[in-house]
């Protein structure tokens, strides 16, 4: 589904992205980890077209040239994302904000009526059907984050980038979150690519995690290969010297 082969991103003299190559296949949860700095976020940048990467890199999605294309061409093709500053349009209503995803990330054809309706299941979807009147802005953060979810399901997408969207919220809320994840691949065919610092949770959702440090992929394999990986605990923790 996703071709990403070395891709590189710059920043003056500062190498943020350093010659990353992976593959995500339809039907699968992603996890992205690594310590602050790692890239991770500067990568999913430059895969929804925020960010153009350096010269020689290669990113396609079912075939297509994504670096050919603007972001919302990206978001039609069927790449959809949320942010790890959440951001919603706090002065539109829940349900507004849901159906901007299906107005604006799919083709200019879907009719107000059709936004609406898709909307409404996106609500359903995340569990906040009951909040489709409320101002976008006066949800919790934990909400927001559904309500930017929501959004991304609106959309229709084949795959979706998640930016540390477990970050800040309850245990109970994180487990309520690992298991909307999960359903967005078992019932919604969506496959998923997710950044995130809250180790138990990615852990326990993803059927393989890639890991970045400076920059660069230092690892890649399934949850339990990445928890025994000797370079992913020197990355997190610092060599030990004693």
């Amino acid at each position: 589904m996703l071709e990403v082969a070395n891709v590189s991103k710059k920043f003056g003299g500062l190498v943020a992205v350093d010659g990353v190559d992976f593959e995500i296949d339809r039907g699968e949860i992603v996890g992205l980890i690594g310590p602050n700095g790692a890239g991770k976020t500067t990568l999913f940048n430059t895969i929804t077209g925020v960010l153009d990467p350096e010269e020689g890199s290669e990113i396609t999605f079912n075939g297509e040239d994504l670096l050919t294309l603007d972001t919302h061409e990206i978001a039609r093709s069927g790449v959809l994302r949320t942010f790890q500053i959440v951001r919603v349009f706090g002065e539109m209503t829940v349900l507004e904000n849901a159906a901007a995803g299906a107005l604006f990330g799919t083709d200019a054809s879907v009719s107000q009526e059709n936004a609406q309706r898709r909307g409404r299941e996106a609500l359903a979807f995340v569990g906040l059907e009951d909040k489709a009147d409320m101002e976008a802005r006066n949800l919790p953060i934990a909400q927001q984050k559904q309500l930017e979810l929501a959004r991304t399901v609106a959309s229709d997408p084949d795959l979706v980038l998640l930016d540390e969207i477990a970050s800040g919220l309850t245990p109970g809320e994180i487990e309520a979150l690992s298991n909307t994840i999960r359903r967005l691949r078992d019932d919604r065919d969506i496959s998923v690519f997710w950044i995130e610092h809250i180790m138990d949770a990615i852990m326990g959702t993803a059927d393989r995690i890639i890991v970045l440090k400076s920059g660069r992929k230092i690892a890649e394999g399934t949850p339990e290969a990445i928890r025994n990986n000797e370079a992913v605990t020197e990355a997190y923790l610092g060599a030990d010297n004693s």
